[in-house]
């Protein structure tokens, strides 16, 4: 199965459009991924980094890793030792002898000493990130830059921050530490050099999301983000299969479903690959049929878990507009013009509706109804304005990316002139709504 985030990474990559680019989105997930062993072609699932370094371990490229808890890392030791050769040849070249801070009382060679200074560095990386991020902005400069004999580095560079958001956080530059703002500063030079704009080096930096990462950084003009989407109904239902073959030939057998594999991949929707084979693994260990209560529930569970209980909330009304009483006008209207139009997919199609009423007037009620006929479950957002710095973009990403997964839902957003706004002179500028005659309710 081709993964589209991987092709548009590499399009950008490869067209020289960006040498710096974010990925976003569902990056805890895992991927499906072709290896082959003895000749025989096996399909796995593996986690994002992975799936980037197998996808891109060609000839003419050394991939190096860098992860926030650990060392800076390549993804062949002959690859490290082409770095280290190439840095020291860079480094005798670009410094003279009398710039060199050696050792008193030592007989060192020039070259010696810069491979000690270089080994100790590359050490003292893992402890330090921000040694780590300037010792890699060298390494670019050392495999763009040509000695006597030609190019130091012949391959070029695909260097991959994992967790770029812990590195590179998000915060007013006044609040922040000086090896924060180290850090920063040497991203943002790395990032902005011409000849690394220029050149054939690539960083990719890895986070939930572009607003997480620093602004002097996300905000630069050359960087450009592929966004990870959550899994998709076609991917949902690979991943069941391949876990009922992987159960069936270890002789566990299939895990029960009340319907087909289809009808789970189905309401599965929401899910990302590591919840579903949770789910799939619970189920197979307890011997049980897996059954629809059972993956509403997980679904509802593994959503609040990632946007929060305090801002989404999910229910399944059980009532139906035949149980109103009253509204007769407004039952007829509903069956005849706004059910039929939610239902469509064409151009008439209706993608929402704002609802206008007194408190207390049954607004929330008559469209649990509505979402009843429609047979949708119905999520309500309820704190989707953060008071943290830079958290209420992130919770409109992590929402944007759980309904683009969800197939047929309703969204109520109640109180909507305060949900997404308000009218009155305490209210911050971001989050004035347009002045009007009448406030409405969405619903």
């Amino acid at each position: 199965m081709s993964i589209q985030f991987v092709k548009d990474s590499a399009r950008l990559l490869n067209s020289g459009q960006t040498r710096t680019l974010v990925l976003s989105g569902n990056i805890y997930d895992l991927f499906p991924i072709c290896q082959e062993s003895n000749g025989i072609s096996q399909s796995s699932y593996v986690p994002l980094l992975d799936l980037l370094c197998s996808s891109w371990n060609v000839d003419g490229v050394i991939i190096v890793i860098y992860e926030i808890n650990g060392p800076i890392r390549f993804l062949k030791s002959s690859h490290h030792s082409r770095v280290r050769q190439a840095y020291i040849q860079w480094r005798l070249q670009s410094m003279g002898a009398s710039q060199m801070p050696f050792r008193t009382g030592t007989s060192q060679t020039q070259e010696s000493e810069v491979a000690r200074i270089y080994d100790e560095s590359f050490h003292k990386a893992a402890t330090n990130s921000g040694l780590a991020l300037e010792l890699m902005r060298q390494m670019c400069l050392c495999s763009r830059s040509v000695g006597p004999n030609g190019a130091f580095l012949s391959e070029n560079l695909i260097i991959l921050i994992e967790g770029a958001d812990m590195i590179l956080p998000e915060a007013p530059i006044t609040q922040t530490s000086d090896s924060d703002r180290q850090r920063v500063m040497i991203c943002q030079d790395w990032f902005s050099d011409p000849g690394f704009v220029n050149g054939n080096d690539s960083v990719v930096l890895i986070a939930e999301s572009r607003s997480q990462v620093h602004h002097r950084i996300s905000r630069l003009p050359q960087i450009m983000e592929v966004e990870i989407e959550s899994p998709d109904y076609a991917c949902r239902l690979d991943f069941i299969r391949y876990f009922n073959k992987q159960a069936v030939d270890s002789g566990a057998g299939a895990v029960a479903l009340w319907a087909k594999e289809e009808d789970l991949a189905e309401l599965a929707a929401g899910l990302s690959l590591h919840a579903l084979n949770q789910m799939l693994k619970g189920a197979r260990h307890e011997a049980r049929c897996l059954d629809q209560l059972s993956v509403v529930h997980k679904v509802e569970q593994f959503i609040q878990s990632q946007v929060g209980d305090e801002v989404i909330e999910f229910k399944k009304p059980e009532h139906r507009l035949n149980d109103l009483v009253g509204f007769t006008q407004l039952k007829k209207f509903l069956e005849a013009e706004l059910i039929p139009r939610f239902n469509t997919s064409g151009p008439e199609a209706l993608p929402g509706a704002a609802v206008s009423g007194p408190i207390g007037g049954g607004k929330t009620y008559i469209f649990e109804a509505v979402a009843s006929e429609l047979g949708m479950v119905v999520l309500v957002l309820k704190g989707i304005r953060s008071k943290w710095y830079g958290e209420t973009d992130v919770i409109f990403e992590r929402l944007r990316r759980v309904l683009k997964a969800l197939s047929r839902v309703l969204i109520f957003i109640d109180e909507a002139d305060t949900q997404l706004g308000g009218v009155g002179a305490e209210t911050m500028d971001t989050g004035k709504a347009p002045d009007r005659k009448n406030s409405v309710h969405d619903v």
